[in-house]
């Protein structure tokens, strides 16, 4: 039953990202608002809403391991597993912008989360707490990348480089133009199923770590997290074979960006999050993905990830996956 719960909820979550998205854009594209921007705004929550779903309905239900679980899990795989597979229908070749402030933005997204999440360590505190400071905090961060984004979205002068922001551009033929009616129901409808389904998968989650006697923090970092980026690895693994792998950077960066600083956000500003099942080698592991994706960038082939780099890449997710459940 928790299985079903699980499928079902996740379903719901993917279904309902889409027609939120596909409505919105529609409405956005009636009122003559730039493709670029409803890529950047829109798309980007909609790429980013089953993560949103799972962590603030986890979140509310008191189960902050799977919510923060969801979104460390989801950064993990997203740096490793969905740039390491892409890298193997295709080699990926990473634009300078990217390499020189967008990697790095992803690095330091992940030490402002280590250093929230480092209560005990830094303070003498009794446990470790993400509360409403630290999420406001992130939502700030949030706010100043969003400001960055729309900088290099519009350049002031034409000489300035092409902005690097794959993940969330929607070309101006891929937004459906629908009608009125059906904009507000896809609208409607979908934030309806992403808030079902959240809850309905979160349930599941949880049903499934009780019953197994697994900790929710193992769930939420490794079932739950694969779950909420399948959007993402469906749009990078679909890219490379249209021979575009270099989305799946952007796809990447942009949707770890977006997990902590205004997932994790909006989640710790509506009740704190305390850490329980979430350690230093949950967060160092992820600081450590982004430092590995910007040294493959950087060094060895020339701003390109190889084939040979990818398969590192998803080596280094399958020994952290095990060394999880070996500790578990």
């Amino acid at each position: 039953m928790d299985i079903l719960l699980l499928v079902g909820g996740l379903l719901l979550i993917l279904i309902g990202a889409n027609g939120l998205t596909d409505g919105a854009a529609s409405v956005a594209k009636r009122f003559r608002i730039p493709s670029i921007v409803i890529g950047l705004t829109i798309v980007a929550f909609g790429t980013s809403a089953p993560e949103l779903t799972v962590s603030v309905a986890s979140a509310l239900k008191g189960s902050a391991d799977i919510a923060i679980g969801n979104v460390v899990g989801s950064n993990i795989f997203n740096t490793l597993m969905i740039v390491g597979c892409t890298a193997l229908f295709a080699p990926i070749v990473i634009t300078r912008n990217t390499l020189r402030k967008e990697i790095p933005l992803c690095i330091l997204s992940s030490v402002v989360l280590l250093i929230c999440a480092n209560d005990i360590f830094l303070d003498n505190a009794t446990e470790n707490i993400l509360n409403r400071v630290d999420g406001l905090l992130l939502l700030c961060f949030f706010a100043i990348f969003m400001g960055y984004t729309f900088a290099i979205a519009f350049p002031k002068s034409s000489a300035a480089p092409e902005p690097a922001v794959p993940e969330h551009t929607a070309p101006e033929e891929e937004i459906k133009l629908l009608s009125w009616w059906k904009s507000i129901l896809y609208i409607i409808g979908g934030l309806a199923a992403l808030i079902y389904g959240g809850q309905l998968f979160v349930n599941g989650a949880t049903g499934i770590a009780r019953s197994m006697g697994v900790s929710e923090s193992i769930i939420g970092l490794t079932l739950v997290a694969g779950g909420t980026s399948l959007p993402e690895l469906a749009t990078s693994i679909v890219a490379a074979l249209k021979k575009n792998p270099e989305m799946a950077i952007g796809n990447v960066i942009g949707s770890n960006l977006f997990n902590i600083f205004f997932v994790l956000g909006c989640s710790a500003s509506i009740t704190p999050l305390h850490l329980s099942g979430i350690t230093n080698f949950d967060l160092f592991t992820l600081v450590g993905s982004s430092i590995l994706l910007w040294l493959f960038g950087l060094f060895f082939a020339k701003r390109t990830i190889t084939r040979i780099e990818g398969s590192i890449m998803i080596l280094c997710y399958v020994a952290y996956t095990v060394v999880l459940i070996y500790n578990s």
